[in-house]
């Protein structure tokens, strides 16, 4: 046993020290002698870009992963797990960002799984006792939803503010936070915020993993950085700067996350008009060649709601929609596909991406009928294209047989991408491009964003991250409750005109 351990107690000024932690899979090096320290009582930024090591160090602390070298004290003492439940048990639970909730429970269910009530002295779970439990927490947090009401109803980020409430339930006084926004909006954000100060003012220390920069600053305390599976540099907040911490992350100087080219705006080449559908209504607007249109406006206020339906994915039950100025119907996404019509889905692993086929699979995917040779695909053909389009996009791979799952989250992307840009779409509609993505990569797909809209492509993007929207586009639409409440230029964010809180106003419904 070293001295560091020896020498640990319960006034050990660390709640979480990690010592020389190394961890390799196979050949490869995930971890080389990292070190991160976290203080008690504080909110912790892990920054680093995705494949820096931060989650396999986190998957260590829950006892998924068994570190090669290496030791971890908490609260001043050995710690040593074999698993997620054990975690928990010692004072350690973590909030996922990959969801992946069991739809048939409820709400109810889900939060207090494997930690069910039973009623006295019999093994029957106790399902009133539960559901009040439940209601109570959800009440707490000012959560408006039933407990009974199966997982699978939920949104994105209904799902994601029940594992929030999940993980704090267990009584925690260490609680890990994965990119624990990356499906809120901006007032559930701050509701989040709100229940990461009454977890500090309680004694509970956060490590908090994310990409935003700007939410960094809004709740942290004090940071750590990871890149290439080594421990590059750590300290408060108040001593460093943005600019900085990008370039402990990425290794070099990031110059401008939001590269937005001014383009020559073309033709009107995509319409709506009176546009009503499933969570929105009478929406009308245009896009035209070489522009980026934003969308802005809370979860569920008809923005995803809008690009779903025109996509094909729900039924549209009034208005037109026009393409080059002809009126189309779209009934389907092979419909939309078919029309030159594209659509980057929010949550890229269950709707974006087939995992476990090729990065070669899940670019051709929609583009079979282009690659056919009679009844057989040209594979030659294939390859070749798909390494190109790979190539262009600066997809970091082994090979382009690797596996879809193999790549970092940005790389991810850039392969969905990479699959709707084979076929040439006229409108490229973009649903959270950056979602979990790194501050390199996300700087790079705003680039491409750029380049394509050089190219004369139409292009809508949807984002709940507002330096996104302001940074990128060259007009915004603001949805409030399924309808438009306003529209800004590009020259009114540039002259001041309009800012993020102009932009929130509108959001919240001000006229």
């Amino acid at each position: 046993m070293n001295e560091d351990i020896r020498n640990a107690n319960k006034d050990y000024e660390y709640i979480l020290d990690c010592q020389n932690i190394s961890k390799s899979f196979g050949g490869t090096h995930a971890l080389k002698n990292v070190q991160l320290r976290v203080k008690k009582g504080q909110v912790h930024a892990l920054l680093g870009e995705n494949g820096a090591g931060k989650s396999t160090l986190m998957k260590i602390i829950i006892g998924l992963y068994k570190q090669d070298e290496g030791n971890v004290l908490f609260e001043g003492e050995p710690y040593n797990v074999s698993g997620p439940a054990e975690a928990i048990k010692a004072g350690i639970s973590m909030i996922h960002q990959e969801l992946n909730p069991e739809p048939h429970l409820s709400i109810a269910e889900s939060i207090f799984l494997k930690r069910e009530d039973t009623i006295k002295n019999t093994p029957f779970l106790n399902k009133k006792l539960t559901n009040q439990r439940a209601a109570e927490i959800l009440d707490k947090f000012n959560i408006k939803l039933n407990p009974k009401m199966l997982m699978e109803n939920l949104t994105l980020a209904q799902m994601q503010m029940i594992e929030i409430l999940k993980a704090v339930s267990c009584n925690a006084r260490l609680v890990i936070m994965d990119e624990p926004t990356s499906s809120l909006d901006s007032e559930e954000t701050e509701r989040l915020f709100q229940t990461i100060r009454e977890l500090q003012a309680q004694g509970v220390t956060i490590i908090y993993i994310s990409h935003r920069m700007e939410e960094i600053y809004q709740i942290c305390d004090s940071y750590s950085v990871f890149r290439d599976g080594t421990f590059i540099g750590s300290g408060d907040l108040k001593d460093v700067t943005t600019g900085q911490l990008i370039s402990m992350m990425v290794g070099r100087e990031v110059k401008n996350v939001f590269p937005k080219v001014d383009c020559k705006i073309g033709d009107v080449v995509f319409k709506v008009e009176g546009l009503t559908g499933k969570g929105f209504r009478d929406i009308s607007f245009e896009v035209h060649a070489g522009e980026i249109l934003g969308l802005s406006g809370l979860v569920g206020s008809g923005r995803s709601e809008t690009m779903r339906a025109i996509f094909g994915l729900d039924p549209i039950t009034g208005g037109k929609m026009y393409l080059d100025g002809k009126e189309i119907k779209i009934k389907n996404p092979s419909e939309a596909i078919k029309n030159g019509i594209a659509m980057v889905n929010e949550d890229r692993k269950n709707f974006g991406l087939c995992l476990f086929r090729s990065i070669r699979e899940n670019i051709s995917l929609p583009n079979l009928p282009k690659k056919q040779k009679g009844l057989f695909i040209n594979q030659k053909r294939e390859k070749v294209e798909c390494r190109q389009i790979a190539d262009v996009l600066r997809t970091k791979m082994a090979s382009i047989e690797s596996e879809a799952y193999s790549l970092s989250g940005g790389n991810q992307q850039k392969v969905v991408l990479a699959k709707w840009l084979q076929g040439s779409p006229k409108l490229l509609i973009l649903d959270e491009p950056t979602r979990g993505v790194d501050v390199g990569a996300k700087s790079e797909i705003h680039s491409l964003m750029s380049k394509f809209a050089s190219e004369g492509m139409a292009i809508i993007m949807v984002s709940s991250e507002l330096p996104e929207v302001m940074g990128m586009s060259d007009r915004i639409l603001i949805y409030h409750e399924g309808t438009l409440n306003g529209e800004i230029s590009r020259k009114d964010i540039l002259s001041g005109k309009a800012d993020q809180q102009y932009i929130l106003a509108k959001e919240f419904g001000e006229k």
